[in-house]
């Protein structure tokens, strides 16, 4: 493999690792995959920093979260991650079912790769 390839295998891997930290609300995994200054942008629009992300668990719970058509690109020290996302969850005790496109940003700091941000949009219906 060369470096690229290599990379974007880690970058992978870190995605995965992400997702089944979302999966099962695994607050210190989340702690340590997100930047500091991390920001997610909701379907809706509204945003939520790495504090306010990680204890969204408290009342956020994934039944399934699956991910499909996965696209890695690299930059200098960034990588962005572009994916669909189904889910099944609960927020709040009430049923809530998800298919969005996703796109991540990853940035390599000090040699570590970190998520700086999310963002979601609801997937167009066929």
């Amino acid at each position: 493999m060369n470096k690229e390839q290599d990379t974007k295998g880690i970058i992978f891997e870190l995605q995965h690792k992400f997702d089944e930290a979302e999966l099962h609300g695994d607050k210190e995994a989340l702690n340590g995959l997100l930047t500091d200054d991390f920001i997610s942008i909701g379907p809706k629009g509204f945003l939520l920093d790495k504090n306010s992300w990680i204890s969204r668990h408290d009342q956020f719970k994934y039944d399934k979260l699956e991910t499909s058509d996965t696209d890695i690109r690299l930059y200098d020290k960034a990588a962005i991650i572009r994916n669909i996302q189904r889910n099944v969850a609960s927020y709040k005790n009430e049923p809530v079912k998800v298919a969005v496109r996703v796109s991540q940003v990853w940035v390599n700091e000090n040699d570590q790769w970190k998520l700086a941000g999310i963002q979601f949009s609801p997937l167009a219906e066929n």
